[in-house]
C-alpha cells in the first residue's frame, strides 16, 4: 500500500488548465470567427472568458472546500438534496466532457484531412482519424498511461511557443504599425454575432474545469486551483486576442478563410511564415487537441466513476481495474461515448448532407423546417457547449445554497458579491446557451430527456456509503507481542501487508486471523489483521432492527481472538449491509487490502464467487482449518492463473523452512487431465527444496487429498476455469478435494487471484479449449504410473 500523496504544485496545474484551453478552440473557430465578425471576434473571446470567469470563480470556491477529484458533479453532490438534479449535473457534464473530446477530435481530423492525408488516402469516411485516436486514448487511458505533471508543463510551453511564433510572423509580415492599423479597422458592429461567436468560444474557455477535477492532485488546493483558475483563463484570453490580431491581418483574403473554416489557421501561417509554418501549426494544432482530448476523457471517466460510486450509473463504472488501477468500465463507456458522438455528427450526419437517405425534419413555428440529418462541427459545438453551461449554472446556484446551507464551512477562497456574481453566472451561461445552434440544443435537450427518463425508470442505485454501516468501527483489539499498541484506526496501519478476514461465524475467527498473521508474516515482518464481520440485512428491514446483532456477534468475535494467540496486529469491526460480498469487497477496496481470508462457502456459494470475481486482491478461501501446520506445504500441479497467483506465497513458505511438494496426478480412466510440472516448478524456483510426487487415481481430487494427508501440512490449490458449464463453486478439482478433505485433519487453501474484465468469459470458453487440446497432449514428465519422490529440485 502506498499512502496518497498530492504532488501538482501551481505551476503544473497552471499548465493543466492552460494546456487544456490551448486546442480545437483557437485553431479551429479564430477562422470561422475572423470570417464572421472580423477584429470583433476578439469581443466575442473576451466576452467569453468573462462568463466563463463568472463560473470558474464558484469552482474556486467549492474546490477550497471539496480538496477532491470531481469537479461540478462533486460539488453539486456534497451541496444539494435533489437526486434527480444532481444525477443531470453528472449527466450532462459526462456529455459534456465526451462531446468536447469529440468536437478536439473531429477538428483534428479536419486538419488531417487538410493537410496530412495523402489524396489516395481521402476516400476514408470524414471522422476516421478521429475515431482511431479516439479508441487509441481510451486504451492508453484504461490502462493507466496519462501525462505527468512535468511532461504536461512542457507540452503546454510547446504550444504556447507555436501560437507565439504564428503572432510574431504575423506582426513580422505586416509591420507593427500596419497590423494595428488593419486590425482596429475591421471591426463590426454585428452584436448577434459577437453573442453568437462568444457562446461558441465558451468551450474553448472550459479547461478551468480541469484544474478544479484535478485538486485532489493538487499540493495546497485552498490556495492553488483559485490561483492557477485565474492565471490560466487571463493567460489564454490574451494569447486568443493575439491570435485574433494575427488572423485579420493575414494575407489570405477574408473570403478564403470563411471557406478554410475550421483549418483557416493553417492556411494564414503558410501566408505568414510559408510552408514550414503551416507544418508548425498542423503540428501544434493536431498534438493539442490530441493533448486536450486526453484531459477531457481523463476528467469524463472520473465522472462516470464517482456517479457508479454514487449509484447514479451502473455500478461497474466506480469498479477499479485491478491490474491498471483506473476506472476501466467509465473509460470504456467515454470512449464509446466519444466515438459515437464523432461517427453521429461527422461521418453520418456532416454539415454537408448525411450519408443516410432517410431525413428526420422537426417543423418549428418560430425557426421554420429543421433537418437534424445535417448535423457537423459546429453542431456539435453547440451540443458539448449546452452540456458545459446548463449545469455550470447549477454549480452557480449551489454556491449561493451552499453559504446559506452550510455557513460555518471553511472556504479557502471566498467569491465575493455572492449571491449577485452567482447569478450573473447564471444569466450570460443562459444568453450563451440561447445563441448556440439551435440543433445542438435540441439534439442535447433530446438525449438529456433519454437519460432523464432512463434513470427515473431505473430509480438510481444505493450510493456505497448508503450499502453498507460500520456499526462497530475498527478498534484496538490485539497486539501482536513486543510491537507494542495496536493501532486505534486502520488508517494507522498505512504501508503495512493489510489481510482482510472475512469472518461469518464468531468461532471461527481466531483460527482465520491466525492464519492471516501467519501468511502476513511471509510478506511483512509487522503485517496487519482486519477482521470484519458483515450482518446480512433484508432488503425493506429497518437497520436499527439488526445493529445490535452486529454489536454482539462483534463482541463474541473480540472474545475468541482475546484467547487467542494471533501473531500480528488485529482490529475488529461488525458491519451491516444487504449485500454481504459487496461490503467486503469495497471494505476491501477502501483499506488498500492486499488479500483477503474467508470461509470455504458451505451454503452461501454466490458470496464467494462475487467475492472472487469483483475483489482488488488475491482471496484464500480457508476450509478445515483449525490450527494449521504451515511446516509442510502439498500443492496441486498446475498451470492456470489461480494457481500460478498462488506460487509467490508457497515459494514464500519454502524459502521460511516449509518443505513443499508438487503432487501431479494421472487421473485413472478418464476422470481430468494431467498437468505438466514445469510451469509449477519454475514458480517455485527460489524456494531451496522443492519435491516432486507423480501419482496415481481415479481422480485428481482423490490422488491430491490422499498423497498430501499422507505428507501432512496443508493442501494449497488454485481455483480453475471449468467452473461455468457444470456450476462448481471454484472448479471441479477444488471442490472435490474440499468434500474428500471433509472429516479429515487435512487444512485446504484454495487461491484465487484478481480477475481482469475477461476473467467471466475466460470460464464459459477455457472448458471448451481445454476439451478439444487435452486430448492431444502427451504425458507429463516423470510418469511412470507409480509415485515417486526426489530429494531437492526435481525437473
Amino acid at each position: 500500500m502506498v499512502e496518497h500523496r498530492r504532488t501538482l504544485d501551481f505551476k503544473i496545474a497552471f499548465a493543466i488548465g492552460l494546456g487544456t484551453m490551448i486546442a480545437a478552440g483557437i485553431f479551429s473557430l479564430s477562422g470561422t470567427a475572423v470570417a464572421e465578425i472580423g477584429s470583433s471576434a476578439i469581443v466575442a473571446f473576451v466576452l467569453a472568458a468573462l462568463v466563463a470567469g463568472l463560473t470558474a470563480a464558484s469552482y474556486s470556491e467549492f474546490a477550497s472546500i471539496y480538496a477532491e477529484n470531481g469537479g461540478g458533479y462533486l460539488f453539486s453532490a456534497r451541496t444539494l438534496e435533489h437526486e434527480t438534479l444532481i444525477y443531470a449535473v453528472g449527466a450532462m457534464l459526462f456529455l459534456g466532457y465526451t462531446g468536447t473530446t469529440a468536437f478536439y477530435l473531429a477538428t483534428m481530423d479536419e486538419w488531417f484531412f487538410r493537410f496530412v492525408l495523402p489524396e489516395s488516402l481521402h476516400f476514408l469516411p470524414h471522422g476516421t482519424t478521429g475515431v482511431v485516436a479516439a479508441l487509441l486514448l481510451g486504451t492508453l487511458n484504461a490502462r493507466g498511461t496519462e501525462e505527468s505533471g512535468t511532461f504536461q508543463l512542457v507540452v503546454t510551453g510547446a504550444k504556447v511557443a507555436v501560437l507565439v511564433a504564428f503572432v510574431a510572423g504575423a506582426f513580422s509580415f505586416r509591420g507593427p504599425s500596419a497590423a494595428v492599423g488593419t486590425f482596429t479597422a475591421r471591426f463590426s458592429a454585428d452584436f448577434v454575432g459577437i453573442v453568437t461567436i462568444a457562446a461558441l468560444a465558451f468551450i474553448t474557455f472550459f479547461g478551468f474545469s480541469a484544474i478544479a477535477a484535478s485538486a485532489g492532485e493538487i499540493v495546497e488546493p485552498r490556495k492553488t486551483v483559485p490561483r492557477a483558475i485565474a492565471a490560466s483563463i487571463v493567460t489564454v484570453t490574451v494569447l486568443y486576442a493575439l491570435v485574433i490580431v494575427a488572423m485579420v491581418n493575414s494575407p489570405v483574403p477574408a473570403e478564403i478563410i470563411a471557406e478554410e473554416g475550421e483549418t483557416a489557421m493553417g492556411r494564414v501561417a503558410a501566408g505568414f511564415l510559408g510552408p514550414a509554418g503551416r507544418s508548425l501549426i498542423v503540428a501544434g494544432a493536431v498534438f493539442s487537441m490530441v493533448s486536450a482530448s486526453n484531459a477531457s476523457i481523463l476528467a469524463a471517466s472520473g465522472i462516470g466513476s464517482l456517479m457508479g460510486r454514487q449509484g447514479q450509473a451502473p455500478r461497474p463504472f466506480s469498479r477499479i481495474h485491478t491490474r491498471y488501477g483506473t476506472p476501466f468500465w467509465s473509460v470504456v463507456a467515454t470512449t464509446a461515448t466519444i466515438v459515437t458522438l464523432i461517427v453521429v455528427f461527422i461521418g453520418l450526419f456532416p454539415a454537408e448532407g448525411g450519408l443516410l437517405p432517410v431525413e428526420l425534419t422537426l417543423a418549428l413555428p418560430a425557426l421554420g423546417p429543421l433537418t437534424l440529418t445535417e448535423l457537423g462541427l459546429t453542431t456539435l459545438t453547440g451540443f458539448a457547449t449546452l452540456n458545459l453551461l446548463l449545469p455550470l449554472s447549477v454549480v452557480n446556484v449551489a454556491l449561493i445554497y451552499s453559504r446559506r446551507r452550510f455557513p460555518d464551512l471553511e472556504r479557502g477562497f471566498r467569491v465575493p458579491g455572492v449571491p449577485v456574481v452567482p447569478v450573473l453566472g447564471v444569466l450570460a451561461n443562459l444568453a450563451l446557451i440561447s445563441n448556440l445552434p439551435v440543433k445542438g440544443v435540441l439534439v442535447g435537450l433530446l438525449l438529456v430527456a433519454l437519460l432523464l427518463a432512463g434513470y427515473l425508470a431505473w430509480g438510481g442505485a444505493p450510493g456505497v456509503e448508503e450499502l453498507f454501516e460500520r456499526v462497530v468501527p475498527p478498534s484496538r483489539s490485539g497486539t501482536a507481542a513486543g510491537t507494542g499498541a495496536a493501532p486505534e484506526t486502520t488508517e494507522e496501519a498505512t504501508g503495512r501487508h493489510r489481510i482482510l478476514v472475512a469472518v461469518a461465524r464468531p468461532e471461527r475467527a481466531a483460527r482465520y486471523a491466525s492464519l492471516a498473521a501467519t501468511l502476513g508474516r511471509l510478506r511483512d515482518d509487522d503485517p496487519f489483521v482486519q477482521v470484519v464481520n458483515v450482518t446480512h440485512i433484508p432488503d425493506q428491514t429497518p437497520w436499527e432492527t439488526v445493529e445490535d446483532t452486529a454489536r454482539r456477534r462483534t463482541a463474541r468475535i473480540e472474545e475468541h481472538l482475546a484467547d487467542a494467540d494471533v501473531d500480528a496486529d488485529y482490529t475488529v469491526e461488525g458491519h451491516v449491509c444487504q449485500d454481504v460480498a459487496f461490503d467486503i469487497v469495497q471494505t476491501a477496496r477502501d483499506d488498500d487490502a492486499d488479500l483477503i481470508i474467508m470461509g470455504y462457502p458451505e451454503e452461501h456459494t454466490r458470496i464467494a464467487e462475487q467475492v472472487e470475481y469483483t475483489a482488488p486482491c488475491g482471496v484464500l478461501f480457508a476450509s478445515g482449518v483449525s490450527d494449521p501446520d504451515t511446516s509442510v506445504v502439498n500443492v496441486g500441479a498446475g498451470g492456470g492463473p489461480h494457481h500460478l497467483g498462488l506460487l509467490p506465497l508457497v515459494e514464500r513458505m519454502g524459502q521460511e523452512g516449509s518443505e513443499l511438494h508438487v503432487i501431479n496426478v494421472d487421473p485413472e480412466g478418464g476422470n481430468g487431465r494431467r498437468e505438466n510440472t514445469e510451469a509449477t516448478i519454475a514458480g517455485l524456483s527460489g524456494a531451496p527444496s522443492v519435491q516432486v510426487q507423480n501419482v496415481r487415481a481415479a481422480t485428481v481430487a482423490e490422488g491430491l487429498v490422499r498423497t498430501a494427508t499422507e505428507n501432512g501440512g496443508i493442501l494449497v490449490i488454485g481455483a480453475t476455469r471449468t467452473r461455468r458449464l457444470r456450476r462448481w463453486v471454484f472448479g471441479s478439482t477444488p471442490d472435490g478435494v474440499i468434500d474428500l478433505a471433509d472429516g479429515t485433519d487435512l487444512p485446504v487453501l484454495v487461491y484465487a487471484s484478481p480477475r481482469g474484465v475477461h476473467g467471466p468469459i475466460e470460464d464459459y470458453i477455457y472448458p471448451i479449449y481445454r476439451a478439444l487440446t487435452g486430448r492431444r497432449r502427451g504425458p507429463a514428465n516423470g510418469s511412470d504410473g507409480s509415485a515417486s519422490r526426489a530429494d531437492g529440485r526435481s525437473r
